[in-house]
């Protein structure tokens, strides 16, 4: 049975017992827009692309919100790529995804200040743009899923997912890591953003087994991570083959 088989089979089998939850809305046909999911609070806006074409969104998925520190994985990806090779680049793009280092973040935009916008270039990312500071950028999160499922698909040796999956639970300021996306099942390796600035807003991108997650909260960390158990744990659990008890299907509760 294919992985997108089981998860039809879940949302059917969620339909007829009488409770359906976020994540029990149709996943579409590839190429289909996904049904909005209705019960997730319009603070957070949630991307999905799963295998066999599977896209799954929250209606305002393609909103324009603040990058955050997901810019740096746009400019890690440009100094890796299409930088002068130097080993300072690649530290600085370490310390960018691992430990979401901002003095490292501003090291390499001063260098390749046309990195963010040639990234959202180069990938299709209509959401995603440089306002002349990767502090100020803008993204969504169906570009942030869809910038990583293009890594996953083409590079899967990118240091970039190797960096993602080995985070740290601390990043450079002392922030804890450990929200949102990445508090999903079957989950390899994630990257969070926070604004240091009120009001609050968060984000979080993560890679499992044939599948990228995003999310962008305008609210706390456990709001995100509130609103993304809510809208995916059952998909996902069956997506990787995690019975849901062991899946920490309450998360949305905590």
């Amino acid at each position: 049975m294919s992985l997108r088989t089981l998860v039809l089979a879940a949302l059917i089998a969620a339909a007829g017992s009488g409770v359906v939850p976020a994540a029990a809305q149709p996943i579409p046909e590839p190429g289909v827009p996904a049904a909005p999911a209705e019960t997730v609070p319009a603070r957070s806006s949630i991307s999905l692309r799963g295998p066999d074409g599977i896209r799954w969104g929250t209606a305002n998925e393609n909103e324009t919100r603040s990058a955050l520190s997901m810019a740096k994985l746009y400019l890690a990806d440009y100094a890796l790529r299409h930088g002068d090779g130097s080993a300072e680049d690649r530290v600085h793009a370490e310390r960018m995804v691992r430990v979401s280092d901002d003095a490292a973040a501003d090291a390499v935009a001063a260098k390749y200040p046309q990195a963010i916008g040639s990234t959202a270039m180069e990938y299709g990312l209509e959401r995603t743009a440089s306002t002349g500071s990767w502090h100020t950028a803008t993204t969504s999160a169906a570009d942030l899923v869809d910038f990583l499922a293009t890594k996953q698909a083409t590079d899967p040796g990118s240091p970039i997912l190797g960096w993602m999956a080995t985070a740290p639970p601390v990043a450079a300021d002392g922030t804890q890591q450990n929200w949102g996306t990445a508090r999903l099942p079957g989950v390899q390796g994630s990257k969070w953003g926070w604004s240091d600035l009120p009001p609050q807003e968060v984000a979080s991108a993560s890679f499992g087994s044939g599948f990228t997650v995003a999310a962008h909260t305008r609210g706390s960390p456990d709001d995100q991570t509130a609103d993304v158990a809510r809208a995916l744990v059952d998909v996902i659990s069956r997506m990787a083959g995690i019975p849901r008890a062991a899946a920490g299907g309450d998360a949305a509760h905590r």
